[in-house]
């Protein structure tokens, strides 16, 4: 057993590989990270997530660096979320630069002040086409950085970094993740839209695998 933070956004990847290190036999908290994000929606099931998984779940807000982050969809309000399938120039509005180094090196952190073992997120070969900070060499070098950062060692663990987004939600439907639970829409609203790249990835990722997400919220 090890004591693992969990980077937790509340979408279906990260829920997943919640109940994945819980039932591995990890000792687990969570930790979700606010920078300014227009789907917020996602931190409040982040929160619900982890009450319903009893495990601890801390809310760190990064507001203050959002001016810091450009001009993109997420971040930023002045361009609009695409819809559709994302191909490359569109999914390339939704990059937050460097989001992953910032949201690691926080959870890094606390997992040291813990004297905890490991911090895991969830980036899976979806990902890895566009998003330069969910590729293999990418985490891999992170992997290096953090187990250097402190006296006390920490590792990075990214167990579906082989993985595609509908493996992922079968291992979630084994594992019993609350699906209509989680939070993947890019758009601001309480609802999913349905429309956005976000939401068709999340569609497609429950075909593929053979199972159903629930209601989703």
């Amino acid at each position: 057993m090890e004591k693992v933070v969990v980077v937790l956004s509340g979408g279906m990847d990260s829920a997943t590989l919640l109940y994945h290190m819980i039932h591995l036999g990890h000792e687990v908290r969570a930790i979700s990270i606010n920078y300014g994000q227009r789907h917020a929606r996602e931190l409040r099931a982040a929160a619900e997530l982890s009450r319903l998984a009893k495990v601890e779940h801390v809310l760190a807000d990064l507001t203050a660096i959002t001016p810091l982050l450009g001009n993109n969809s997420l971040s930023g309000r002045e361009i609009a979320v695409p819809e559709g399938h994302y191909a490359d120039e569109t999914m390339k509005l939704t990059v937050v630069p460097n989001r992953n180094m910032i949201l690691l090196a926080v959870a890094t952190a606390w997992a040291v002040s813990l004297k905890y073992d490991a911090v895991a997120y969830g980036a899976h070969t979806g990902d890895h086409t566009i998003y330069p900070d969910c590729r293999p060499e990418f985490a891999e070098a992170l992997d290096k950085a953090v187990q250097l950062c402190d006296w006390h060692k920490v590792r990075l663990l990214r167990p579906f970094v082989d993985m595609d987004k509908g493996q992922v939600a079968k291992l979630g439907h084994s594992l019993g993740v609350p699906f209509h639970l989680t939070w993947t829409c890019y758009k601001g609203g309480e609802k999913h839209c349905g429309k956005c790249g976000s939401c068709n990835e999340r569609r497609e990722a429950f075909a593929n695998a053979g199972v159903a997400q629930g209601p989703p919220r």
